[in-house]
């Protein structure tokens, strides 16, 4: 487009909807993917990255030499959350990507419980 006319629009500018990049697709909610959960790309799928939608072949070239977390995907691509998550999941349905869950946090723990164990401990072997 020449320079009169404006700039050219990209496909994630505010005149295009959010649910157009992402085909109407919801989350499935057994893929609601933290946001520290880390993704990258499986060797090889750089390949198929070709027939992705151009907001896919972002993410595909920012996971593919190492790991990200869901979060700087986001930011890096500068889409909501929630459409990386969904764009997150169809590339992992097509086996294009791993994403690793984050790590639990642990449980608090029984003050109770450790009191008990430590007094058995000391009983046992003298303290």
């Amino acid at each position: 487009m020449s320079e009169e006319h404006g700039p050219e629009l990209e496909l994630t500018s505010a005149l295009v909807p959010l649910f157009v990049i992402t085909n109407g697709r919801g989350l499935p909610p057994d893929q609601e993917y933290e946001r520290t959960a880390l993704v990258t790309a499986y060797k090889g799928a750089s390949a198929a990255a070709r027939t992705l939608s151009p907001e896919a072949r972002t993410i595909m070239e920012l996971v593919a030499d190492g790991f990200l977390s869901v979060a700087e995907v986001a930011g890096h691509t500068h889409l909501p959350l929630g459409i990386v998550r969904i764009l997150l999941a169809q590339m992992e349905e097509s086996g294009l990507i791993l994403v690793r869950k984050s790590v639990p946090r642990a449980e608090r723990v029984d003050r109770e419980l450790l009191g008990a164990v430590l007094d058995g401990l000391k009983t046992r072997f003298g303290a």
